[in-house]
């Protein structure tokens, strides 16, 4: 008998992101109607990398296109990490700003986990200070890291069953592998972390019914690793001869997956807006809304 060839759904995540982006402007408009300033998120950038540029001028015009304030704190690649901790700690300090991001990367002799345990909790919107990373491990309320939040929105979004079911997480990075693996947890799915190492990788993740690829290694993850009707989500990106290229073969996939993101327009966007979810919600809980 033949195989049934399974309906892969290719996940659209900049139309799910502006869809959630046309709410958030109608909250910010909702606040700002009643008198009150809008909401506001500071970028601090060290030096002129111009990626680093290219990404913090798409987050400003992300706020602008939502109603959101953004202000700009650049310094030098010749600033001292005292220097940088004076600006934080000046940003912690405003009234006027409510989610405070520093750009990565940082010039040499500029810790980032130091500057990032000076940021105020609060407005921690990237949820990675230490402060935010134990109250996510324990389940208490706190920012919650972006491009984790992203997921388990494409997944509430698409319906796929996270309670009771087997999650894969290949990479465990503090910024995506650790926090999404704890996010899963908390949804009742039983999760396995793996990374480029793990032996027989290829055979764990064909029991995965939520399979997340996020350790940057160009097309790992094969058709013959995937589950038939699984949730597969592509998190990593490299350029390999000039193309952009994820952790996943999105294409062999198909027909195998009941959803994968593509690496271009799937995740992604969705992190830029739980940034500015995060930052809405710093607002409203500065003004106990």
């Amino acid at each position: 008998m033949a195989s049934t060839r399974q309906e892969t759904v290719v996940v659209d995540g900049l139309a799910l992101a502006q869809d959630i982006r046309q709410d958030l402007a109608k909250a910010v408009e909702r606040h700002v109607s009643t008198g009150r300033r809008a909401p506001c998120l500071a970028v601090v950038l060290v030096g002129d990398d111009p990626a680093s540029a290219s990404y913090i001028k798409g987050k400003r015009r992300a706020c602008a296109r939502i109603g959101m304030d953004s202000i700009e704190r650049k310094l030098p690649a010749t600033a001292t990490e005292r220097e940088v901790l004076d600006v934080v700690e000046e940003l912690n300090a405003s009234e006027g700003v409510d989610g405070i991001l520093v750009q990565l990367p940082l010039p040499d002799g500029v810790r980032p986990n130091t500057i990032a345990e000076a940021i105020g909790p609060d407005k921690d919107i990237d949820g990675l200070t230490p402060i935010n990373a134990g109250r996510l491990l324990l389940g208490e309320p706190g920012h919650r890291a972006c491009t984790p939040l992203g997921i388990m929105k494409i997944l509430e979004h698409h319906e796929i069953p996270i309670e009771g079911a087997h999650a894969v997480v290949i990479g465990r990075s503090a910024i995506v592998g650790k926090p999404i693996s704890l996010l899963l947890q908390q949804a009742n799915a039983t999760v396995t972390m793996c990374h480029s190492r793990t032996k027989q990788l290829a055979a764990v993740c064909r029991n995965a019914d939520i399979l997340v690829a996020a350790v940057g290694v160009p097309r790992l993850v094969q058709p013959d690793w995937v589950k038939p009707g699984a949730a597969v989500i592509d998190v990593g990106v490299s350029i390999i001869d000039g193309e952009w290229v994820g952790d996943v073969d999105t294409e062999g996939v198909r027909g195998i997956a009941r959803i994968v993101t593509p690496h271009r327009r799937g995740v992604g966007p969705m992190t830029i807006t739980m940034l500015l979810c995060n930052t809405l919600d710093a607002y409203e809980a500065h003004f106990g809304a």
